[in-house]
């Protein structure tokens, strides 16, 4: 079976047969890979029983698009069947109206719990935490504790990890299910807990949320109130999925585009285009700058006609040289080790290093220069090389650190918006120090 674009279903007995020895992450993986119609073709040949495995493996575009060519029935109870926090982030995609026409159909245990989650802030540890957990108390033994978990075991999200609560429902250690099988079946739970765990409060940033778990190697975090009462637990892979949205958003935004959100074969032509064309009208009106710079120093250029041919190798140097610095402090921002505290030690390190690589290829460049186009232009390439490279790492670093100050993605400043500044800047530079030193 193909999955290019010039792919064709030829009739249903050939879907079903495929469906047949495929797993639902195959089925889901394949889907990904589908133009929108051709997803619609094979969504209407999964059987109920297929169904729900396959629907729990899709991202969010995807099951959208299987609820809207599927029976209303066998909808509904795909959406009854989700954990809560995934039925949550399912609902955060969909027009208001449709939600509240699942939401009057579903069970009312499952309406509250979606309810519940959707109180909280988007992006928010509330909005991805389930609040089907298993809580032992401390006073069990681990012999009871192993009973309550076969009993009950089923209606939790996970039991690898599993919060201790006193009566009160206030949080007190955690257990992992290791400690449990591996313990002495007479200790008490409170003897083999995890006394004083990591917890996080519902408002807090999903990504600090899935970022902390992580850097501590958990497998879970519960979620806490402000009087320490048990909420729910964000697990592991709700992490992942909070982890590789962001970083799917930052690559995106460190390109100049803005983030599809879905399968790059389900959107259309129009819609990558559109995710683009803002970002390449500002660069157009940023460039500007480089033109007025060229326009202001026509006579030098006139005067020292040779200078035009080292614009393209400067421009592009400094460019790459301020990219460099704008992604490794956005991705340094997105893991914690830079942070917006750091401005001043992160800006004089990244100047730093653009002064040893600008000294690095100016000492390079000055040979080759100097044979082609004599001494003095050389030492022009060489000193403009050295003062480009510092500027570039220094303005790479700095607009990142600045975004997050002021409340913006740093993938923002991404490194088109930086490399076109640096641009403009770097033939200042370079026209200047031609001025100077080949008295223009």
């Amino acid at each position: 079976m193909k999955t290019d674009k010039s792919w064709k279903f030829t009739n249903p007995g050939e879907i079903k047969a495929w469906l047949s020895d495929k797993t639902p992450l195959q089925i889901a993986e394949e889907t990904a890979r589908l133009e929108p119609s051709q997803q619609e073709t094979l969504f209407r040949q999964i059987n109920r029983e297929q169904a729900l495995d396959v629907f729990r493996q899709l991202n969010v575009a995807q099951q959208e698009r299987m609820l809207a060519v599927t029976a209303r029935e066998i909808a509904v109870f795909l959406v009854e069947e989700l954990d809560p926090d995934d039925r949550a982030r399912l609902f955060n995609e969909l027009p208001a109206e449709v939600v509240e026409g699942y939401l009057t159909e579903l069970s009312a245990e499952e309406r509250r719990l979606t309810n519940q989650l959707l109180s909280y802030p988007e992006e928010s540890a509330g909005r991805i935490m389930s609040p089907e957990f298993l809580a032992l108390s401390p006073l069990m033994t681990v012999l009871e504790a192993l009973d309550y978990i076969r009993k009950n075991g089923r209606k939790a999200e996970t039991i690898h990890t599993l919060p201790v609560t006193d009566k009160q429902n206030r949080l007190v250690g955690l257990c992992e299910l290791s400690d449990l099988v591996l313990g002495d079946s007479e200790r008490q739970v409170a003897e083999i807990m995890h006394k004083d765990p990591h917890a996080v409060e519902p408002d807090a940033d999903q990504e600090e949320v899935a970022r902390l778990l992580q850097a501590a190697d958990l497998l879970a975090v519960p979620v806490v109130d402000e009087d320490g009462m048990l909420l729910g637990i964000v697990t592991v892979d709700d992490a992942m999925d909070v982890l590789t949205l962001e970083e799917s958003e930052d690559l995106a935004r460190s390109g100049g585009a803005e983030p599809l959100g879905r399968p790059y074969f389900s959107v259309s032509d129009f819609r990558l285009a559109k995710s683009r064309v803002l970002w390449l009208v500002v660069l157009i009106f940023a460039a500007s700058l480089t033109v007025q710079v060229l326009t202001f120093f026509e006579s030098t250029l006139e005067t020292a006609v040779s200078l035009a041919l080292f614009i393209p190798l400067l421009i592009g140097t400094g460019g790459n040289a301020g990219a460099q610095s704008s992604t490794t402090i956005v991705r340094g921002m997105a893991i914690g080790d830079v942070q917006p505290s750091d401005f001043i030690r992160t800006i004089l390190r990244e100047g730093r290093v653009g002064f040893l690589l600008g000294t690095m290829l100016g000492l390079l460049s000055y040979l080759p220069v100097s044979l082609y186009a004599g001494h003095a232009l050389a030492l022009v390439v060489s000193l403009t090389l050295l003062s480009i490279c510092t500027l570039a790492s220094v303005v790479g670093s700095m607009m990142p650190l600045a975004a997050r100050f002021f409340g913006v993605d740093p993938a923002v400043a991404s490194a088109p918006f930086v490399t076109t500044i640096v641009d403009a800047t770097g033939l200042l530079v370079y026209f200047l120090i031609a001025k100077t030193v080949l008295n223009l």
